[in-house]
């Protein structure tokens, strides 16, 4: 054994990106204690997305010195989704040039004291945006997974210096419930280096802003609204959305992947000109993960569930599509193999998949054990590769 990638998205609620690689990485050199083992802790766009690019382009750009710092994380006090200040946390890259926000750093689901989606805005994420601009930030990538609004970004467009007024001439609050208010919109706040920035979203879901398909219907609920409040936030997305086109000449409502983040994709759609990518390819291509991966043996990869999901554009799936190309192995874990799991391992190419559940226990009691049982599981995925071995 002379080479190993491991690539290990976070096991939500049990695992960070980074916790998952380093325990893989700590059951490979325990059976291969010479090999060079290389981890790259990754996201696909939502939670873990600035911990991902930092970390890894760090070792890419830092002279291939795994941990050498020359990007920067910022941390800012910005709007929470509740109107409550947050601490949120951004990083700029080793160009100084590009800057990664997660929008579940300021504007996510696990920040809000009560789920409201119609109330919850977006204007902190516009905070970021607007401070990493400040800092001299050319290109914004976004990760908008992991969101508690549904105000169409709103709020982060009336962050980002675009004003919405009502009839009475008062400022429209930026959240969901308030869109069917705005009666003129202005841009003359907004700052000529905010207009010029290219904005890129790490986004893997193709979903509409409206209808069947939309923010509303499809997100809505686990973000705390009613069959009531589904059917009322959707025609003030809706709303919404004509108000823009009629300013901006952009009709978005039925455009591809506008319904991310509970609209937000669609309103920066309808001011700037947006490009959606997938957030693990993005993050592949941007570490240069052919390069990475080069002369390895084997690639180890996961995140919490392997189902069918996993084939749309998941960090598993993408993880899987280098290998492919590179001609090398690929083992993923998971915290839970669905039934399906055998038909998503031929349609990405896994060579295996392994569940690091060892026995039957409640939940919580899995959870804590999560790093314990990814490193112990991946010994043993090596002590057979060494058996293997021995036998050519």
């Amino acid at each position: 054994m002379k080479k190993v990638i491991v690539a290990i998205d976070s096991f939500k609620g049990s695992a960070s990106s980074v916790g998952a690689s380093v325990a893989a990485c700590r059951g490979i050199l325990e059976i291969f204690p010479g090999a060079k083992v290389i981890g790259v802790p990754i996201a696909d766009g939502g939670e873990g997305t600035v911990d991902a690019f930092f970390t890894a382009t760090s070792y890419i750009e830092g002279e291939k010195e795994y941990g050498k710092r020359q990007g920067e994380y910022i941390l800012r006090e910005v709007t929470g989704p509740d109107f409550q200040t947050v601490s949120a946390k951004y990083c700029i890259l080793p160009d100084g040039k590009t800057a990664v926000v997660e929008m579940a750093q300021a504007s996510g689901l696990t920040l809000t004291t009560v789920k409201k989606a119609g109330q919850a805005t977006t204007y902190g994420t516009g905070e970021l945006i607007c401070d990493a601009v400040k800092r001299g930030c050319k290109k914004i990538i976004i990760g908008i997974g992991g969101s508690a609004t549904n105000d169409c970004g709103i709020g982060a467009l009336s962050a980002m210096g675009v004003k919405f007024i009502d009839k009475d001439g008062n400022t429209v609050k930026p959240c969901g419930d308030e869109l069917p208010k705005v009666d003129k919109i202005e841009t003359s706040e907004m700052t000529e280096r905010i207009r010029e920035c290219e904005i890129i979203l790490a986004c893997d879901v193709t979903n509409t802003l409206c209808g069947h398909n939309g923010a509303s219907r499809v997100y809505g609920p686990q973000k705390g609204a009613t069959e009531e409040d589904v059917e009322r936030l959707d025609r003030n997305l809706y709303s919404f959305a004509k108000k823009m086109a009629e300013f901006t000449g952009k009709n978005v409502i039925d455009e591809p992947s506008s319904g991310a983040a509970g609209g937000l994709a669609g309103g920066l759609m309808a001011f700037f000109n947006v490009r959606v990518c997938s957030g693990i390819t993005l993050l592949l291509e941007t570490i240069k993960f052919d390069k990475i991966i080069d002369g390895a043996d084997f690639i180890i990869t996961g995140e919490g569930r392997i189902d069918s999901q996993s084939v749309y554009g998941k960090a598993v799936s993408g993880i899987s599509e280098f290998a492919r190309r590179a001609n090398i192995p690929i083992i993923a874990l998971a915290g839970e193999l669905t039934d399906d799991y055998d038909y998503v391992a031929d349609e990405i190419a896994l060579d295996a998949a392994f569940s690091i559940s060892h026995a039957a226990r409640p939940l919580e009691e899995v959870i804590e054990k999560t790093e314990y049982n990814i490193y112990d599981t991946v010994k043993n995925i090596c002590r057979i590769w060494k058996i293997a071995g021995r036998k050519r």
